[in-house]
């Protein structure tokens, strides 16, 4: 199994990226997928997260700005972010669970003020 993350970027603040996360090797729709990120020095934070069946949930500090979404077909997640801010700098690491945890290499995002 393989997460391939991508979209990340420099960006100023108050813009938008797309990231992606590509699964390999297994059925993505029998899998709960997540967004987490880790900002230099700091814990890794969880950032999103889509349910079997679609449902998403977000904490607040993402609420609003963050969405998460699935195409099965493509087997693939998307999280676009909207109206980012410095403090969203982070390297964002895609999640599954399926049974098991399997995590994606991560993909920097830098938001500059």
């Amino acid at each position: 199994v393989q997460l391939q993350a991508s979209g990340g970027g420099l960006v100023q603040a108050g813009g938008s990226l797309r990231l992606s996360c590509a699964v390999l090797g297994i059925d993505i729709s029998a899998s709960n997928m997540y967004w987490f990120r880790q900002a230099p020095g700091k814990q890794r934070e969880w950032v999103a997260s889509i349910a079997i069946g679609g449902a998403t949930v977000y904490p607040d500090a993402v609420k609003g700005r963050f969405a998460l979404s699935r195409d099965n077909e493509k087997n693939t997640v998307y999280l676009q972010m909207n109206s980012l801010k410095p403090e969203d700098t982070a390297v964002y690491f895609c999640r599954l669970d399926a049974g098991r945890i399997y995590w994606g290499q991560g993909t920097l995002v830098t938001v500059s003020s």
